[in-house]
Formats: C-alpha cells, structure tokens, sequence
C-alpha cells in the first residue's frame, strides 16, 4: 500500500463564486489560476446584472436579495467560502460589501469574501496608498469609485477608463487595449500600484508581464476574489504560480 494510500483523499475544497449574469471572463480566469491546485475548485452561481451605470436600474441590480438567493444555491454545494466575484463595492461603498459577507454568512452559515475587500486588503498588505485605477466603465462610475477610495485613504494618482455601460462588451476589450492603459496610467502620478477594476475584463493573464514591465504590483479584481477566497478556505494562495505578485503577499 502506497504512502499516498494510507494518508487517504486530499481534503476537497470548494470556492463558491457569485457572478453577475453577463460575465464571461472570471469564470475560465478563476479556473485557470486554481488549475495547479488540484484539490481546489471553483463553482458559480449567476445573478442578473447587464449594466454598469448610476442609473436606478442599473443600481437596482444589486440588490441583496437578488445576491442572497443566488448564494443559497452556491450554499447547496457545500461550498467553503462564497465570495462575490464583482466590483459594486467600489461605486455603491465598501460598507455594502461589508454587509453583504455579514448577511451571506447569517443566511448560509459560509463565511464569505468579496474581489474589492479583498483589493481594499491586498493594497495594504503590500504598502500601496497611491494607485492608478483602470476600467471599463463610464465617466461618472470611475468618479465615483475614486472618491470612496478617497473616503478610505487610498490616493488616486492615475486613471483611464473606456466609457463603456454593457456589461457583456467588457469581456470584448482587447488586450492591447488593457496594456496601453496600463502604460499610460503607470507613467503618469508614479502609482504604487495598478488595479485592472471589473471582474468581466480579461485582464488577469497580463499581470505577470505588465507588472514586469512596469515595476509595480498590478492587482487584478478576478484574482483577489481567488485570493481572498484561499486564504478565507484556509489554502496557502502562494501556490498559485504565474499570476502576479498578489498571491506571493
């Protein structure tokens, strides 16, 4: 009888991911960066979200009941920690993620996470007050995002955003355009480091290379879902490999 045999099954552990309806980038992204943690996996649950504006409608969208409903699914898989892979927080206020892993965790019995707190925690775990933001989003949402930064003590020195309100198109934004974004922002304010701020963006895989480049951290909102959820599911995240230096914090 082998070694492995006799220790028995590595223990299972499952990330509950809350995902807005028309994401298409976070859950092969998530996927790919847990791929060499085999005992690891990831599992969705979608809610309806197709617009990011400061329009009612769109606002209404994330509403917690909406949000609540779709982690009682994720709770039926026995998952470990639900996170919400989604950045609202950074336009709604950071109290609203806050209350939200309050509430998943009284409803569920999951303790629960979110991409921004998680962000909000890698950015201070690494030092960086002065950050460049980058996003899809429209005008008056980055405006917004950055005066709750503000609020909390975080300096935004730098920022580019494409003006975009569909959801489902921000998966459509290429990768030259990410990198020039990236380019431009770290020239300008000398950032401590870059955040690409919308879990739809297929930005993740970039990070290696662009933090190489440009000689800062660049924390990505798909990947500190991943990373607040290992370390909330008690994994070590300096075993993901090739993703940045977010998982070596």
């Amino acid at each position: 009888m082998s070694a492995a045999s006799l220790r028995g099954p590595a223990r299972r552990v499952r990330l509950g991911m809350l995902t807005p309806s028309s994401n298409t980038a976070l859950e092969p992204l998530t996927a790919a960066m847990l791929a060499g943690i085999p005992e690891v996996s990831a599992h969705f649950a979608r809610f309806r979200v197709t617009e990011i504006s400061l329009r009612d409608q769109a606002l209404s969208q994330f509403d917690d009941a909406a949000i609540l409903e779709a982690a009682r699914l994720l709770a039926d898989a026995q998952v470990d920690v639900i996170a919400w892979n989604g950045t609202s927080a950074g336009w709604l206020g950071f109290e609203r993620d806050q209350v939200l892993c309050a509430r998943i965790e009284t409803e569920t019995g999951v303790p629960a996470c979110t991409s921004v707190l998680a962000l909000n925690e890698a950015m201070r775990q690494a030092g960086c007050r002065r950050f460049a933001l980058l996003s899809p989003y429209l005008r008056e949402v980055q405006q917004r995002i950055i005066a709750n930064y503000a609020d909390h003590g975080f300096e935004c020195v730098a920022e580019r955003h494409l003006g975009l309100s569909v959801n489902f198109s921000f998966a459509q934004v290429t990768e030259g355009q990410i990198e020039a974004m990236a380019r431009d922002a770290a020239r300008e304010g000398m950032p401590q480091c870059l955040t690409t701020f919308c879990t739809n963006l297929r930005a993740a895989q970039l990070v290696p290379r662009l933090e190489a480049e440009l000689g800062v951290p660049v924390f990505d909102t798909v990947a500190t879902a991943v990373w607040g959820s290992l370390r909330l599911a008690g994994v070590d995240p300096k075993r993901v490999r090739g993703w940045g230096r977010l998982f070596d914090l």
